[in-house]
């Protein structure tokens, strides 16, 4: 579960720091994509520790901040059987327009694939783990629904990075775990 926090946390900090160009986006402002909460509504990876617990994983939260100098922090609170894990993860810029790194618990990369900048974002995480290199694909949005479009957009993208049917997870709402407002 540690490790889902962690991966979910970068993938947020990407978000914070995706650039409007590379988006096909230049009227965007970054104030908006960065600031906020996030429902993560979807997940998909090819971890075996993921594969064996997808089906009790539910919707998580994320609020993101941008710290300056292209840096993120990111801050989950994902539901579990122990109960609420809160966690926050700090998200460096690799100079990579939404692209970030970050070194607490493993080394881990994090993309911003596709976002419209105000209501979803979908995020490519790569970490390695014990020699293997892991990934997942997530889909958070600013509302706990997405629409069909944006579901297909995501299902879409999950087979352009060869996940399997088997890999995806859409996450049920929860109402127990939320982080705070600030």
């Amino acid at each position: 579960m540690r490790t889902m926090g962690l991966s979910l946390s970068l993938a947020l900090l990407c978000l914070l720091r995706v650039e409007a160009e590379v988006l096909g986006a230049a009227g965007l402002d970054r104030s908006k994509i960065i600031a906020g909460k996030w429902h993560i509504i979807a997940l998909a990876s090819d971890s075996e520790s993921y594969l064996q617990k997808k089906d009790e994983l539910k919707m998580a939260m994320a609020t993101i901040a941008d710290l300056g100098e292209g840096n993120l922090k990111v801050s989950f609170a994902i539901p579990s059987p122990e109960g609420c894990k809160k966690s926050e993860v700090i998200l460096q810029a690799t100079g990579i327009p939404g692209e970030y790194y970050s070194s607490e618990r493993g080394n881990k990369t994090v993309q911003v694939v596709d976002t419209d900048g105000k209501t979803y974002a979908v995020i490519f995480a790569s970490r390695v783990k014990d020699g293997r290199t892991l990934h997942m694909l997530r889909l958070y949005s600013r509302t706990r629904e997405v629409s069909p479009k944006i579901t297909a957009l995501f299902k879409k993208l999950v087979k352009e990075k060869s996940f399997t049917d088997e890999m995806i997870r859409m996450l049920p709402s929860q109402e127990e775990c939320s982080l705070d407002e600030a």
